[in-house]
């Protein structure tokens, strides 16, 4: 009987320790793999030594190159900017009041007589008698204030001033000009025609000199 017992016994114990056996194999194997998996882990974070140079080279050639393409996305950015021509107010009275000189029957502006020549030395205001507004569509108003012959016919006038305006300011600017009003300031007999030509023709000469006499003096003080 205490055989049999006892045989009862052993055979009952004999699967735990099988199953002990058996945890204590599978606790080895885990830790063998853990040991193997962090070998491999270390030995791909850990590079070798001869590699690091080639790793800090392609990163820097790989920051230049960055570097060379962000300067031409913003050269590119440049050229495709917006790009604008714009006049002042005085070149466009400028170009007006020049264009009067070629008008049949205008004789002079408001404030001031056409003259060239001293438009070309710089002793009259050019401008006077014209001033420019600007339109929010970019075009261009025109106000002219004229001197004319006696005799001319104003309406003709007019349409010769407009035609002269919007040819030469056009054909400068390529703006468009919105509107020409003209005011005729006063109309001249051909006696005052000639007296004022006459007195004009005398502060033309008197400036003229004067001009000549200002070259000269210049040109003796370089030559010292």
């Amino acid at each position: 009987m205490s055989n049999k017992r006892n045989s009862r016994k052993f055979g009952e114990a004999k699967p735990a320790e099988d199953a002990a056996v058996a945890d204590y194999e599978t606790s080895d194997d885990s830790a063998a793999d853990v040991a193997t998996a962090g070998d491999d882990s270390a030995a791909g974070e850990a590079p070798e030594a001869g590699e690091e140079p080639e790793t800090i080279v392609a990163s820097v050639e790989a920051s230049q190159d960055a570097a060379q393409e962000q300067a031409e996305a913003a050269a590119e950015e440049d050229l495709d900017g917006e790009d604008s021509l714009t006049f002042s107010n005085g070149v466009i009275e400028k170009i007006v009041a020049i264009a009067m000189h070629d008008v049949p029957g205008v004789i002079g502006m408001k404030g001031g007589w056409l003259n060239r020549v001293q438009d070309v030395i710089g002793v009259s205001d050019s401008r006077k008698g014209v001033s420019v507004e600007v339109t929010p569509d970019a075009s261009v108003r025109v106000n002219i204030s004229v001197l004319i012959e006696y005799g001319a016919y104003a309406p003709q006038v007019f349409e010769d001033v407009k035609k002269a305006v919007v040819k030469n300011v056009t054909g400068m600017t390529g703006l468009s000009v919105a509107g020409v009003n003209l005011r005729i300031e006063d109309v001249l007999t051909a006696d005052e025609v000639a007296a004022r030509n006459k007195a004009e023709k005398v502060a033309e000469d008197k400036a003229l000199a004067e001009a000549a006499e200002a070259a000269t003096a210049a040109g003796d003080e370089a030559a010292e």
